[in-house]
């Protein structure tokens, strides 16, 4: 099995109605895959997210098999 990466929107605190996940090989892919959903779909930019935002996102990354 291939390690990989999974990011579900849901697991967000407050987006539990998202049906959005991503998967991708690196963790550097989730975190670009997060951003452009967070633009798209909720109006957020990234590069206003502080540091604590970073770090509760980063929890919610999952390592997974493909």
């Amino acid at each position: 099995m291939t390690k990989a990466y999974s990011y579900a929107c849901r697991d967000c605190e407050g987006m539990e109605a998202c049906p959005a996940s991503v998967t991708a090989e690196t963790r550097d892919e989730i975190w670009q895959l997060m951003g452009h959903h967070a633009r798209i779909a909720h109006g957020e930019n990234p590069e206003d997210w502080d540091q604590e935002t970073r770090d509760y996102l980063g929890t919610l990354i999952r390592e997974t098999d493909v």
